[in-house]
């Protein structure tokens, strides 16, 4: 018997089937191609509007709001986030069924777990929300968007990093290990990126000091880069898993 291209047999086949570490990798290449292509056109093409500080001293580095402001890295950034949202919110949900399938009757692991979604979820917000309203449009959105990020992105891996301990106490293959080793130096040097961020922003507007808001930019492109690699350690977590999209047989869509 011939089977038509409606036929049951067609429609119950995978229609995409993707390598969980092609799609991560697709998925973390995307925000940075377009920091690294902003940056560079930034310093190559609009050096002296992207450098310029409120107070008028030597800086030497654009900040990313600053790089990621103006025509054409505007539109190449929020090109490149808006491809980027839609796997990292799925990313949010697999890394919850995947916690709650290995923490199915505890229940403190299980309130963190929906504790880790929520702040993933806010965390892309957060950067869909800075990406889409920049710093030369509405500031305080821009901000606003800014503090959701950083701070949702911090809870976020700190919370990922107590449930990857507790998972250790359990058998980790040698993959996940090394997924869980990477997670905690990461979130350590993140804070600590955070930490000098934060306080060379807020010297820079205290003092006004040549090179300060050059050494702030510095270690916000680390925080941002930190986060990315944090992120990226889902390649060793789910490094055997497809994804994929396909139709439900006739028997289970009901």
């Amino acid at each position: 018997m011939l089977h038509g291209p409606y036929s049951t047999v067609d429609r119950d086949r995978p229609l995409i089937r993707l390598p969980f570490t092609s799609f991560i990798v697709a998925t973390v290449l995307l925000p940075l191609t377009a920091l690294l292509a902003c940056l560079f056109i930034s310093v190559l093409y609009h050096y002296e509007d992207s450098t310029y500080t409120h107070c008028q001293v030597s800086n030497y580095l654009p900040s990313i709001s600053s790089a990621i402001s103006r025509v054409p890295e505007r539109y190449i950034w929020r090109c490149c986030i808006g491809l980027h949202s839609a796997p990292r919110y799925l990313f949010s949900v697999v890394y919850f069924n995947f916690y709650r399938r290995r923490f199915e009757r505890k229940l403190p692991e299980l309130l963190l777990s929906g504790l880790a979604l929520l702040c993933n979820i806010a965390e892309n917000s957060g950067l869909l929300l800075l990406t889409y309203v920049s710093s030369t449009e509405t500031y305080s959105y821009h901000k606003n968007g800014f503090i959701v990020f950083v701070g949702s992105s911090l809870l976020h891996m700190l919370v990922t990093c107590r449930l990857w301990f507790v998972l250790k106490r359990q058998y980790l293959n040698p993959e996940e290990v090394t997924s869980y080793v990477w997670k905690l130096r990461l979130f350590l040097f993140n804070i600590s990126c955070c930490g000098a961020a934060a306080y060379c922003f807020r010297r820079h507007n205290k003092f006004c000091e040549d090179g300060v808001y050059t050494v702030f930019a510095f270690f916000e492109y680390m925080v941002v880069f930190s986060n990315m690699a944090f992120h990226m350690t889902a390649f060793w977590d789910f490094g055997s898993k497809d994804v994929m999209v396909a139709t439900l047989p006739e028997d289970k869509r009901y």
